[in-house]
């Protein structure tokens, strides 16, 4: 004999027990009791009465077997050299302190200021030896225009 499921409330069916509903279209139902059959013809969702399996199913009751989470793996830090320079460079360059690197950098910007003024002075003084003439335009004496376009 066979144990079959009702198709409204998803409980198990007894052989000798339930009923079978055929459509006009061939197709047939097995309901546990008259309460499942009537719910069915009334057309009510299964998944919104409490008591049916599907509603245990859909809000997640009497799930014994708790899932295991995942564990994320982290992402793992390294460094890689930059293409011209060595990674030993590198290492060194982060271990300097603060005062250090201010102070080079003060050291840099000055030598660049430096290297400006002098830049600065040969141009003035290589301007100072040319004189820039103005060139003349000629402007044909065209008349006016008079009226918009055509």
């Amino acid at each position: 004999m066979k144990i079959e499921l009702c198709i409204f409330s998803g409980y198990k069916i007894q052989p000798g027990h339930g009923k079978t509903y055929t459509r006009i279209d061939g197709r047939t139902f097995v309901f546990l009791s008259g309460k499942t059959e009537r719910l069915f013809k009334q057309r009510k969702n299964p998944r919104k009465i409490a008591w049916t399996v599907l509603y245990r199913r859909k809000h997640k009751k009497g799930i014994s077997e708790e899932t295991v989470k995942r564990r994320t793996r982290r992402t793992q830090k390294f460094q890689r050299a930059i293409e011209g320079v060595a990674m030993e460079k590198i290492k060194e360059l982060r271990a300097q302190k603060p005062e250090f690197r201010k102070a080079q950098r003060e050291q840099a910007m000055r030598a660049a200021k430096d290297k400006a003024k002098k830049a600065a002075k040969v141009k003035k003084a290589g301007s100072k030896n040319y004189q820039k003439t103005k060139a003349v335009k000629n402007v044909k004496g065209s008349r006016p225009n008079v009226g918009g376009k055509r």
